[in-house]
């Protein structure tokens, strides 16, 4: 199942009927997606404590993850208004936020599935920690916002998957093996458009947002959320 299928599939719908065929999509979709790439990019892969307390909190993962995919095809918004002198940036981020505004339409009808309702959720300190962090010239801070995006990216295909192996909830481990696909490939861009757009070899910038990165994944965290550390 390709994601050109999908929005074939999703074209000229209302909104409720995109997201459900998208979740028809999801029930079906295969999950042999080579994530080999992820758990190299990533400085080490997600705690047993945080997959625990996550299996035990579902309602908070999933509303944290409706505001990701919101988030995410926010900022991906930004950098196509901010930027818009690339042609490959401008291309590649229409089609990350169109998809992650279909996720966003399919993680509400998960929640109504669940009979859950939406509840306001602050964001956690993952992507703060990281953006403190960004450059204040250009473009420098162009490079590190979409590293960043990397980052989020692949470590929600991480979480993704650990989450499909272990929760009870058939119709949800589906649904984060669908999103596989997609989320391995923004991971891509955003890191091939860093590199293309930047005036030096970026693997040195890389490396220091792994750490950041992994600093936050693996530490003490007082709240609970997608990309939260270690739970306390």
């Amino acid at each position: 199942m390709t994601d050109i299928k999908i929005k074939a599939t999703s074209e000229n719908k209302k909104p409720n009927e995109r997201a459900a065929a998208g979740q028809t999509l999801a029930q079906t979709s295969p999950s042999n997606v080579d994530l080999s790439a992820i758990y190299t990019f990533l400085a080490g892969r997600t705690t047993r404590d945080w997959i625990d307390a996550a299996v035990n909190n579902l309602p908070i993962i999933i509303q944290d993850h409706a505001n990701c995919e919101k988030k995410a095809a926010g900022t991906a918004m930004n950098l196509m208004f901010r930027y818009e002198f690339s042609h490959d940036l401008q291309c590649k981020l229409a089609q990350l936020v169109r998809e992650e505004m279909l996720h966003y339409e399919q993680v509400l009808g998960i929640m109504k599935e669940r009979g859950q309702a939406w509840q306001h959720l602050g964001a956690g300190r993952y992507a703060k920690g990281m953006l403190k962090h960004k450059r204040t010239f250009e473009p420098a801070a162009m490079v590190d916002v979409l590293i960043i995006g990397a980052f989020i990216e692949a470590r929600s295909c991480e979480r993704f998957a650990a989450l499909s192996d272990v929760i009870d909830d058939e119709r949800l481990a589906k649904y984060y093996r669908y999103l596989l696909k997609s989320e391995s490939r923004h991971f891509e861009d955003y890191i091939q458009l860093a590199q293309s757009l930047a005036a030096e070899n970026i693997d040195e910038r890389v490396a220091f947002f792994r750490a950041v990165e992994a600093e936050l994944i693996t530490s003490p965290d007082n709240e609970l959320r997608f990309h939260s550390g270690v739970p306390v």
